[in-house]
């Protein structure tokens, strides 16, 4: 194995060491991450667009300039709906074949500022929606990625890349990871700019982020929003409390199949074991609503986003997408503003649920993920939480019936987000050691 190989192999967190230290240069490691590109991609279709030269004339640049920030020289792919100035941003869609923004997205520009390199643009559903486009899960190429951040989770657990971003606005980002093995971390609604991100439905599309573990994906975050309290430096391993752990069944339970199930429980008997403190969260009967109402502000709020692409390019949308968007068209205002009054109302009694609890552990998924890659799973275990604006933190709790991962998330208190990535750490290191052994 030569140092190249070595080094994709490695966390973010261990790489930008070496980087900052330049013991690695960048160009080395961008060289790195494009050859394991191009042994891979034939099979994985991870990227709609590789930014090969860009990214190397980034990385030589890098290497002759002081140290810029705190992702110096480590490697980032962009999905596909994020504007950049260097590269086309198409949306998985014909609509915007070719499409080329003149400006980042804000919080790409940070991204850049922080000294990362961009490798290309990664694959997304049509307009990060659902209808696929062709990404296969790194786990076992029979198997989808999931949706609609299909090529960033799919790059990251590739080990094409150092991170990647994503969004979500049903389970985006969270399902994705879930199914692929990596961390997906939704912050707190609004948390990271949204500003030259394409909008689904405003009121709940979050930014999200792919790393490979909690801490990666804390770095990232710390980074791209200049939040250095999200971090989890190598220090604070043995001084992270035992979290409090409220364990939701939730009013979607029933929809999980019994392989998620018997992962949930199993962790569950692993949180008690390491010492965390356990209890059983029921949520209130007004959370049986969320559901559906998530699912109508969504369509409310994309149908009308999408007017233009109706009125001028419907012949170009997927028919599936095209039909769902004319479905939304039907949504009236009234239970539009009904379904957000009882959004509020949850948001606002979700502190008194946690309680003690320092996070809530809840499935992300109804299964493993799903063989062939027309279809990219089912959104029902993310869309109450994504919902609900607060952070979101994809773990793994076990594998099902063809080895796959099982997802599970860690859900925190609105604007809590240093404290659920804290957590999240603690579960996500415990599962991993006890599932290994």
């Amino acid at each position: 194995m030569n140092q190249r190989t070595t080094w994709v192999n490695q966390t973010a967190f261990e790489t930008a060491k070496a980087l900052q230290n330049r013991s690695l240069s960048a160009y080395d490691y961008t060289m790195s991450c494009l050859e394991h590109i191009e042994r891979l991609e034939p099979d994985v279709h991870a990227f709609a667009y590789l930014n090969k030269e860009g990214a190397l004339a980034r990385a030589r640049s890098l290497d002759t300039q002081a140290i810029q920030g705190g992702l110096h020289g480590l490697t980032v792919g962009i999905k596909d709906v994020f504007e950049t100035w260097d590269m086309p941003t198409q949306g998985g869609s014909e609509v915007f074949k070719n499409n080329q923004a003149h400006q980042d997205a804000a919080c790409i520009a940070s991204l850049r500022a922080a000294g990362a390199v961009m490798l290309g643009k990664t694959i997304t559903t049509e307009l990060a929606t659902f209808p696929t486009n062709g990404t296969r899960n790194p786990l076992n190429l029979a198997h989808t990625p999931g949706g609609s951040s299909s090529g960033s989770a799919a790059a990251v657990a590739a080990k094409m890349v150092s991170f990647a971003t994503g969004t979500q606005t049903m389970g985006s980002t969270i399902r994705p990871c879930g199914y692929c093995g990596v961390t997906g971390f939704k912050p707190s609604y609004n948390l990271i700019p949204k500003r030259g991100v394409w909008p689904n439905a405003d009121s709940v599309d979050t930014v999200g982020l792919v790393a490979r573990d909690v801490r990666d994906v804390a770095f990232f975050a710390s980074e791209m929003v200049g939040y250095p309290a999200l971090r989890i430096t190598q220090d604070m391993d043995q001084d992270l409390a035992k979290p409090t752990i409220g364990m939701c069944r939730s009013h979607e339970w029933e929809k999980a199949d019994e392989h998620i199930h018997a992962a949930f429980e199993n962790s569950k008997k692993i949180f008690i074991d390491q010492g965390a403190r356990v209890i059983d969260i029921v949520l209130p009967h007004d959370f049986q609503g969320l559901l559906q109402a998530h699912r109508t502000i969504v369509n409310f709020e994309m149908s009308r986003g999408f007017m233009d692409i109706l009125k001028r390019h419907a012949s170009l949308m997927r028919p599936e997408l095209l039909a769902r968007t004319l479905e939304g068209l039907k949504v009236t205002p009234e239970d539009y503003q009904a379904a957000q009054r009882l959004a509020r109302q949850c948001r606002q009694g979700l502190d008194a649920v946690m309680g003690e609890c320092h996070v809530l552990f809840t499935p992300a998924a109804t299964g493993e993920a799903p063989e062939g890659q027309a279809y990219s799973g089912d959104t029902t275990m993310n869309q109450v939480w994504t919902l609900m604006h607060g952070p979101c933190i994809s773990v793994t709790g076990g594998h099902g019936p063809h080895g796959l991962p099982l997802a599970m998330q860690v859900v925190g208190r609105i604007d809590d987000d240093a404290s659920t990535l804290k957590a999240g750490h603690w579960i996500d290191t415990v599962l991993k050691r006890q599932l290994k052994s």
